[in-house]
C-alpha cells in the first residue's frame, strides 16, 4: 500500500495508529495482491487504490459512527471489507466475517492469522445464518456490497440485536434506493437514524452512511429466500 497516503487519510479522518498497526495494513495489501492471482478477490491492485478505495473507504466509518467496541459483524464482507480494518483500528471490537463463497473465507482466515487478529470467519449465506444461530447476535452490523439498500437491508438486520444497528456504505447517488428501502427497514424492526454525507479523503469519492437503528425484533418471516429478497430489491 502506499502509507504516506494512508497515514494523510488517516489524519483526515481523525484516526491514530501505531506503527505496528500500519505494518499489518501493508501485510494486508501484500496478501490481498497474492491471494488476488488464484482467486478473484478485487479488481482493485495498485497501491494506491488499495489504500483509498479499501482501507480508507473501509475506515471511513469511523469518523461518523462510535464503532470501537462491541460486537460487529460484516455481511457479505468479500475481501474483508469494511470489517477486517475496522478491526484492526480497534482491536477490542469482537469481529464476525460472513461471505458465501469459500474460498474468500479461506482468504480471511489466512490473513487474520498471519496478521495476529482474533475474528470468526463464517462461511455461510446471510439469508440463511440470519435464521440460525446469528440471529439478533450483534451489537453493529456493516456491509459495503453492492446489494440494492433493500435487499442489503433484508440480509443484514436479522443479525442485529434489538437495541443495536446497522451501518450500510453507499455511494452518494443513493438517495432514491435508500427512501425506496424505508418500508422494509421499518418491516424489519429498524428505522434509520442518520444519513451521513461522507466524503472519502484522497479521493473524489463521497459516500453516503446509513445508520438504521433495530428498535425491535425482526419477525419471524424474515429473512426470506435469496429469491424473494433480491427481487423485492429490483423492484425498489
Amino acid at each position: 500500500m502506499n502509507k504516506e497516503l494512508f497515514e494523510k487519510g488517516l489524519s483526515a479522518l481523525g484516526l491514530k495508529t501505531e506503527e505496528e498497526t500500519i505494518s499489518k495494513f501493508a501485510r494486508y495489501s501484500e496478501m490481498l495482491r497474492e491471494w488476488n492471482q488464484k482467486i478473484n478477490l478485487t479488481a482493485i491492485t495498485d497501491d494506491d487504490g488499495i489504500t483509498v478505495k479499501h482501507f480508507l473507504d473501509s475506515l471511513l466509518p469511523l469518523k461518523y459512527v462510535d464503532i470501537s467496541g462491541g460486537s460487529l459483524a460484516d455481511i457479505g464482507t468479500g475481501a474483508g471489507f469494511p470489517g477486517l480494518p475496522i478491526k484492526l483500528a480497534h482491536p477490542e471490537v469482537r469481529l464476525t466475517l460472513i461471505d458465501s463463497l469459500k474460498k474468500r473465507i479461506n482468504f480471511l482466515s489466512a490473513v487474520c492469522g498471519e496478521l495476529g487478529v482474533g475474528a470468526d470467519c463464517v462461511h455461510g449465506r446471510a439469508e440463511e445464518l440470519g435464521r440460525k444461530e446469528l440471529r439478533d447476535s450483534f451489537d453493529t452490523v456493516v456491509s459495503r456490497a453492492v446489494a440494492n439498500m433493500t435487499a442489503l437491508s433484508e440480509y443484514c438486520m436479522p443479525f442485529v440485536k434489538p437495541g443495536g444497528r446497522f451501518v450500510a456504505l453507499k455511494s452518494e447517488g443513493a438517495d432514491a434506493e435508500i427512501d425506496a428501502a424505508r418500508p422494509i427497514i421499518g418491516s424489519l424492526g429498524g428505522r434509520i437514524a442518520e444519513i451521513v454525507k461522507a466524503p472519502l479523503p484522497e479521493s473524489d469519492i463521497v459516500r453516503k452512511i446509513v445508520v438504521i437503528e433495530k428498535i425491535k425484533p425482526t419477525p419471524d418471516a424474515f429473512p426470506r429466500s435469496a429469491k424473494k429478497i433480491n427481487r423485492a430489491g429490483q423492484k425498489t
